[in-house]
């Protein structure tokens, strides 16, 4: 077991509680918890911040995080160049971020890519498909088709 976010009401509850319940429930469970700090914590690559009443997200990288991508001049295919960007841009846009965190994350994917030699434009194309298909709806099913099935049980006086 990895990676566990627990949120919890400080008012009835605190975190050793929790860690002694979770402990006891197998012997090979062991919780080892960490607190946030400064009222966030890093959860996966998101960081979540505690507001009075709300809770926020954010993007999150490690301090160790090279952000190292694949170089626009490599031989490699264009599908494998754009992947990362493709996914950074679209974590940007699916992840509730205010402005602000969402405008300093797309400065840091452009900032990433021009340091390996992508286009920019390249990258505010991708953005704008990726917006397009987000914003467009899924296809409903068509209402006029008027495919009809019968079912036909095989039999035979031969068996």
């Amino acid at each position: 077991m990895d990676d566990i976010t627990i949120i919890y009401d400080a008012t009835r509850t605190d975190p050793e509680m929790i860690v002694q319940h979770a402990n006891a429930m197998h012997s090979n469970l062991q919780l080892t918890p960490t607190l946030e700090s400064n009222n966030q914590i890093s959860f996966l690559d998101l960081l979540i911040i505690r507001k009075s009443h709300q809770l926020e997200i954010d993007v999150y990288r490690k301090p160790t995080t090279t952000d190292t991508t694949i170089n626009y001049l490599s031989n490699h295919p264009m599908e494998h160049k754009l992947a990362t960007y493709r996914y950074y841009i679209e974590r940007m846009l699916n992840l509730p971020l205010d402005c602000t965190r969402q405008l300093r994350e797309w400065q840091t994917i452009l900032l990433t890519a021009t340091s390996y030699n992508f286009p920019t434009t390249l990258l505010h194309k991708l953005k704008q498909q990726i917006q397009h298909r987000i914003a467009r709806p899924p296809p409903t099913a068509n209402s006029e088709n008027n495919t009809k099935w019968a079912h036909f049980t095989f039999s035979s006086p031969h068996v």
